[in-house]
C-alpha cells in the first residue's frame, strides 16, 4: 500500500542538535506531500505551543500529536485532551519530593508549571521545550487540565528513577524516556500511537499506510504501529530493534532524506510490496 501519513518525532529526529531544520527544503517537500495527498503529522513529547513555533506559516493546516499523545490538534481543532485527576498529580509530586536532583514540570493544556525553587539554568532549559511556562510556589496555584508530568535528571539516574516510579505509582502513570535526560509520566495507553490512531480513523488511513520516524523510548508504540517504521542512526538500541528501516543521523537532515525517497518512490517506497 502507498504511504498516506508521515509522522515524525522532533528532538533527535526532525530537529538537529541546534533545534532547527532546513525550512526551505522541508517547505518544498511539504507542498509535494500535499499534492500527493500525504498527511504530515508532528508526534512529539514537547508542548503544543512550542511545536507551533517551528511551523509558523503552516501550523494552522497541520496536525500535532503533542505531549506524547496527551494533546492532539488537527488544523487548529482539538481532537483529544487527556486528564490526570488532581489527587494523582498531588500524590506524584509528593512521591518526587525526596528526589532533589529531579526537576519536575507539570504539563497542562494552557501552560506548564515549574516550581519557584527551580534554578534559573533549569528554567532556561525548560523554556526551550515549553514556550508557555509558569512558576508556582504552592501546588494550590496549579490549575488547568493536567495531562502529563515531565522530569529531567542525569541520564545515569533514569533507570533507577523509572524502576522506583513503576512500583510507587502502581500503574497510575507510565514512565517513558524521551531522550536528552527527560522522563515523561504519561497516562497509561495515551501515547503517540494512540494519538496517531485517532487521526488515522479520522482520515481513513490504515497502519500499513503510515510512515513514522523516531529515536527514543516514547516513540516505541508509534513505530511498532506504523507499516513503514524508521529509527534514526542516533536512536537508542531499544528503538532500532523495533523498526523495519534505519535513517541517517538527525544532524544530517536524515528525515528529509527519507521524505525525498518517499516522494520519489525510492526503496522501500518503490512499490506496494515491501
Amino acid at each position: 500500500m502507498s504511504v498516506k501519513l508521515v509522522a515524525v518525532d522532533m528532538d533527535g529526529t526532525f530537529l538537529n542538535a541546534s533545534k532547527s531544520y532546513n525550512r526551505q527544503r522541508f517547505q518544498q517537500q511539504y507542498q509535494a506531500m500535499r499534492a500527493q495527498g500525504i498527511r504530515f503529522v508532528v508526534a512529539s513529547g514537547n508542548q503544543f505551543w512550542q511545536l507551533l513555533s517551528f511551523f509558523p506559516e503552516i501550523a494552522g493546516e497541520m496536525s500535532f500529536v503533542a505531549e506524547n499523545g496527551a494533546y492532539v490538534v488537527s488544523e487548529g481543532q482539538e481532537i483529544y485532551c487527556g486528564h490526570i485527576p488532581r489527587g494523582q498529580v498531588l500524590n506524584i509530586l509528593n512521591e518526587l519530593g525526596p528526589f532533589n536532583d529531579v526537576c519536575t514540570v507539570v504539563c497542562g493544556k494552557q501552560t506548564a508549571w515549574l516550581h519557584q525553587r527551580a534554578p534559573e539554568a533549569v528554567v532556561t532549559l525548560m523554556s526551550r521545550h515549553y514556550h508557555r511556562l509558569q512558576r508556582y510556589q504552592s501546588v494550590d496555584e496549579i490549575g488547568d487540565d493536567i495531562f502529563k508530568i515531565a522530569l529531567t535528571l542525569e541520564d545515569t539516574r533514569i533507570p533507577q528513577l523509572k524502576a522506583h516510579l513503576r512500583q510507587a505509582l502502581n500503574g497510575d502513570l507510565t514512565p517513558v524516556t524521551s531522550g536528552f535526560g527527560f522522563v515523561d509520566l504519561i497516562i497509561p495507553g495515551i501515547h503517540k500511537a494512540h494519538g496517531l490512531k485517532m487521526l488515522q480513523q479520522r482520515w481513513g488511513i490504515a497502519d500499513d499506510e503510515v510512515m513514522a520516524i523516531g529515536d527514543s523510548g516514547n516513540d516505541r508504540e508509534m513505530l511498532m504501529q506504523a507499516g513503514y517504521s524508521f529509527s534514526m542512526a542516533n536512536a537508542s538500541e531499544e528503538i532500532r530493534q523495533v523498526t523495519r528501516y534505519q535513517a541517517g543521523h538527525h544532524n544530517d537532515e536524515a528525515v528529509l532524506d527519507v521524505i525525498d525517497d518517499l516522494l520519489n518512490g525510492v526503496d522501500p517506497f518503490h512499490s506496494s510490496e515491501r
